[in-house]
């Protein structure tokens, strides 16, 4: 997909998220039809801007007349007269909107997290009641230590489809980016770290009575192989990896999978993943394939290092291996097992404890050494050995003795040297 803002299919669709996840899947087929859609998002907004004649009732409403806009934010949390717990000002969020504002977290039941802006307006905002996991990721390839924090509500996975049931679209992911303090903005006896705002997002979770936690992640969970260049020594969570055209990183988390940070995002709990499969295994790359009820999700381009740890963390969760289901072998047909040593893990094996991935690059393996085998069999004439083990005349004895000049080691192996010095004799 092109790098290009894509803001306007966000907004002329932030009430049908269903429908905009089919556009994005459009788009991620071929990002040819990027720039149609987002004529035809601008559009629509131009349509919706428009003064009509109809009744200020019937108009479409992109938010509920209070500011707040991440699926109709109402009650206590929309008012911006109500106090705040905690705030956090000059946070640079980069979703549901690309700017800094002023992080609040609202306590109780009917409190939550929201934006405001520098007016004193909510701009967004996600009610504790409707948030489904928390996160707090370390970002990649930043000279200075980023942390992500992600706020997923349900339904807002980006993956599984919207109930019907639903009366209204589930509000974004509320993202925004968490920079470590350094130098003289380091303040003694504070951690500089993103610990002390998970414990503030905790603290306002277990008030709500929600049971949830901010996730991080764990090396008890995934840690990558690939050492990174840029922090030597440091422990890295991710794999990179590709979704269709988007470049980003697999997080194996303890509740699920999580791809980010470019929209849309992509999370996979554990109780929406039917199997998981390993397809175009190379000898540097291999795709991983999980299966849900309501699509595929491919991951492409991931490194070979980083087998063996997500295999480890697919059989410490039990989560199906079908990489040997009817569906995906027409695409393993055709690929070169690589070089056990260049398998880093996904290599043959004895057999004992194997995924179906290991059974299937073992078996291969044996087929190439069979076929081997039998290439080298197809060498060797066996008319040979039956004419010189006979009792027949001389002519056919001569016969064997050329045969024997001809074969050398494997005629001296059989024995014929010694059958021919005792026909001289």
């Amino acid at each position: 997909m092109p790098s290009s803002n894509l803001s306007e299919i966000d907004s002329a669709f932030s009430s049908n998220n269903g429908l905009r996840k089919r556009i994005y899947s459009a788009i991620d087929q071929n990002p040819a039809q990027t720039d149609l859609f987002r004529d035809i998002s601008s559009f629509i907004l131009d349509l919706i801007a428009e003064p009509v004649s109809e009744p200020a009732s019937k108009k479409r409403k992109l938010d509920d007349g209070s500011g707040a806009q991440n699926g109709g934010t109402t009650g206590s949390l929309a008012n911006a007269s109500v106090r705040a717990w905690k705030t956090y000002p000059g946070v640079s969020f980069s979703t549901p909107v690309r700017k800094k504002l002023t992080m609040e977290l609202v306590e109780g039941k009917e409190g939550g997290i929201r934006g405001v802006g520098s007016d004193g307006s909510v701009q967004f905002g996600i009610a504790w009641r409707d948030v489904d996991q928390v996160f707090c990721l370390p970002i990649p390839e930043k000279a200075k230590r980023q942390h992500c924090f992600i706020v997923m509500p349900f339904h807002g996975d980006g993956v599984l489809a919207v109930p019907d049931h639903l009366k209204t679209a589930p509000p974004e992911p509320i993202v925004w980016t968490f920079e470590e303090a350094t130098g003289k903005n380091i303040i003694e006896g504070q951690d500089p770290g993103p610990q002390p705002m998970a414990d503030d997002l905790n603290h306002c979770l277990a008030r709500a009575g929600t049971r949830k936690t901010v996730i991080l992640p764990s090396e008890s969970e995934f840690a990558s192989a690939i050492p990174q260049s840029h922090r030597k020594g440091e422990v890295a969570f991710h794999a990179k990896a590709h979704r269709g055209s988007k470049d980003g990183f697999l997080f194996f988390l303890s509740t699920g999978i999580l791809f980010g940070f470019k929209k849309p995002l992509a999370y996979l709990p554990f109780s929406s993943i039917t199997s998981i499969s390993y397809t175009n295994v190379l000898a540097h790359t291999f795709n991983l394939v999980i299966a849900t009820p309501a699509q595929d999700v491919e991951f492409s381009m991931i490194d070979q290092a980083d087998y063996a740890g997500i295999n480890a963390y697919v059989q410490k969760h039990e989560l199906q291996d079908a990489s040997m289901a009817a569906a995906r072998r027409a695409k393993k047909v055709n690929v070169n097992p690589p070089a056990e040593e260049e398998m880093n893990g996904v290599a043959a094996g004895n057999g004992d404890g194997e995924t179906e991935l290991e059974k299937a690059a073992r078996l291969m393996q044996e087929q190439e050494e069979e076929e081997d085998d039998e290439e080298e069999d197809d060498d060797f004439d066996p008319g040979s050995e039956g004419e010189s083990e006979g009792s027949g005349d001389e002519s056919e004895d001569e016969e064997g003795e050329g045969q024997g000049a001809e074969y050398g080691d494997e005629v001296e192996d059989e024995g014929y040297e010694d059958e021919d010095e005792e026909v001289e004799a």
